[in-house]
């Protein structure tokens, strides 16, 4: 099957010495960071909370094995998301279809007995990468197949985790359409801030959506890179006029790799890190 260009595993950073790598799973829990620290007073977040915070400090969950493991682009690079795809879904690296797909409704499955409704969010992501945001101009007609499918086995998903989690809960104005579009925007503005400050993205850029303050006002909210890891955030929704976040890293030597093996070699033994973002309200 040729592989539908989507993106794979990892997210870089190009470096003088080589590259900064981040899992997914990394990514995510940042996300979920910045999920935690959103302040009610300002921008309420959307209920249930715990659920909707568990949707986005796991919708990644799915591609800690393959991270872990390592791979390379057909051109010796480490196959990941970078800056580059940032506010885009149409630009990707190397994975096939089947894999990407099993990949992503693993991220469902792995939350949906431990909580059907943060199961909804992160399948609602998934289904929404793969609709609004993928450019699906390059699939073959096995393919095109292979995605509807996957697509209308999501949507069913979602009927039916959202039946569990009334059964369970008796609470059904939670599975709402305009709730359920809440928190998966909610979802959606953490993921995208998240990845412009994974990938120090050197430009001003909206988070997806806009977000309603206390009073009901929606607002579009602007991330704008200062350098040395610090952007400005407006509006800004965390307590104070700063917040600083750790997201977990590893650094190895090289720009390209001759072999899988010396690439994983590298990035095994290389130590987890960390690097600091900061979030600031005045440029």
């Amino acid at each position: 099957m040729v592989p539908l260009l989507l993106t794979s595993i990892m997210i870089r950073i190009k470096t003088i010495e080589g590259w900064i790598l981040l899992g997914h799973k990394d990514h995510a829990h940042l996300a979920g960071a910045f999920a935690e620290k959103w302040d009610d007073e300002k921008f309420p977040r959307p209920r249930p909370l715990d659920s909707v915070l568990k949707a986005v400090f796991h919708h990644d969950d799915s591609w800690e094995e393959r991270d872990d493991e390592g791979y390379l682009t057909s051109e010796g690079l480490p196959s990941a998301f970078t800056k580059e795809l940032v506010g885009t879904y149409d630009a990707f690296e190397e994975i096939e279809l089947e894999d990407y797909l099993n990949v992503r409704a693993g991220a469902t499955e792995k939350m949906a007995m431990k909580d059907p409704y943060a199961a909804i969010l992160i399948s609602m992501h998934t289904v929404n990468l793969l609709t609004e945001q993928a450019d699906l101009s390059t699939l073959n007609a096995a393919e095109t197949a292979l995605h509807s499918e996957f697509i209308d086995g999501q949507l069913k998903r979602q009927k039916e985790l959202a039946a569990m989690y009334a059964e369970s809960t008796g609470d059904h104005s939670a599975i709402a359409e305009p709730v359920l579009k809440r928190a998966f925007e909610f979802l959606q503005a953490c993921d995208s801030l998240s990845l412009i400050t994974c990938v120090r993205f050197e430009d001003k850029i909206p988070l997806r959506h806009r977000h309603p303050d206390t009073s009901g006002e929606l607002h579009e909210f602007h991330c704008q890179p200062l350098g040395n890891d610090t952007y400005h955030l407006s509006p800004f929704p965390f307590e104070g006029s700063s917040a600083t976040f750790e997201v977990s890293c590893k650094q190895v030597e090289g720009e390209r790799y001759g072999n899988l093996k010396m690439f994983r070699d590298l990035y095994h033994k290389a130590p987890k890190e960390t690097f600091t973002i900061t979030l600031v309200s005045n440029a």
